[in-house]
């Protein structure tokens, strides 16, 4: 209705001290620039707010409808500040999430070092494990948050933030396959392959594939690790696979390649950040979830 925030500040001062001059002392304004701002106002609606008086001023009706209002809005304003304050301030707290293993050991490591930055009493728990597991802990509230691979969707997940993620093959610098731009799944079927179990986001992918193409592939290796399959990748012919943001630390190292999978099932990937629906979470997890949000922005 007013065209500057000011306005809710004139009116109420002058209500509150039922004068115009003893409102424009108090704001530290000059008393004619004041009244000059009610009858603007005034005008604007087309009635008067306050009734003059020998000795100061009274609200009129509508006045007091306005105020009502006014009054409202600034409570609200003021309690969001001081929520915004309590968050900057946050001195200790817990935090508990579970992830995926492509992103436990470079991804949201970066995002706890940077919240502890500037919230250094904060502790964290993390839970690394395969997404069924993962998605069982935060239902049961083991966790309060969840970062995994395509978690199975459901009434009782709030999703916050998804971010699309291929999956890769991961070979060492001088494996056969390792100056190929991409790849489809059938191309790793002459060479050993290390996999996950079938609780990880990235094998029920590659499942889906492999039963489509009736593949016979060569898994020498199950682990439930994915730092147990690059390991053995780096010291054998065999491959693994990964999504895109668990393939960061070894891009740096130079330990493994990580090649794009073209395979139309293998490019649909998610890295799903959620909470459980409906969950009143602490405020030192509310404000870690816009830390991990604007990192997941960035991918």
């Amino acid at each position: 209705m007013f065209r500057a925030p000011k306005d809710y500040v004139y009116l109420d001062a002058v209500a509150s001290a039922g004068s115009i001059r003893k409102a424009a002392a108090r704001l530290h304004v000059a008393s004619t620039s004041l009244n000059r701002k009610i009858l603007e106002i005034e005008e604007e609606l087309g009635m008067p707010l306050f009734e003059r008086l020998p000795r100061g001023v009274r609200l009129t009706s509508a006045g007091e409808v306005i105020l009502t209002a006014i009054r409202r809005n600034i409570s609200d304003v003021e309690t969001a500040n001081a929520q915004i304050r309590q968050l900057r301030g946050l001195v200790r707290g817990n935090v508990s999430i579970a992830v995926a293993h492509s992103v436990a050991n470079d991804f949201i490591q970066d995002a706890i070092t940077s919240f502890q930055e500037h919230h250094p009493g904060v502790h964290f728990k993390l839970l690394v494990g395969a997404t069924s597991d993962l998605v069982r802990a935060l239902m049961s509230d083991e966790t309060d948050l969840l970062l995994a691979h395509d978690p199975a969707p459901g009434k009782e997940l709030d999703e916050i933030a998804v971010v699309p993620q291929p999956l890769f093959a991961m070979m060492r610098p001088d494996h056969p396959l390792a100056n190929r731009s991409k790849l489809r799944l059938s191309d790793c079927q002459p060479y050993p392959l290390a996999m996950g179990p079938r609780s990880f986001g990235g094998r029920a992918l590659l499942e889906a594939v492999i039963a489509r193409h009736r593949l016979a592939l060569n898994v020498v290796l199950e682990a439930n690790t994915m730092r147990a399959l690059k390991a053995y990748a780096q010291r054998t012919d065999a491959i693994c696979f990964q999504f895109e943001v668990g393939t960061r630390e070894e891009a740096v190292t130079g330990a493994l390649k990580a090649i794009p999978l073209v395979d139309p099932e293998l490019r649909g990937g998610r890295l799903v950040f959620a909470a459980r629906k409906d969950r009143n979470l602490p405020l030192p997890t509310m404000s870690f979830i816009e830390t991990v949000k604007q990192s997941m922005s960035q991918i």
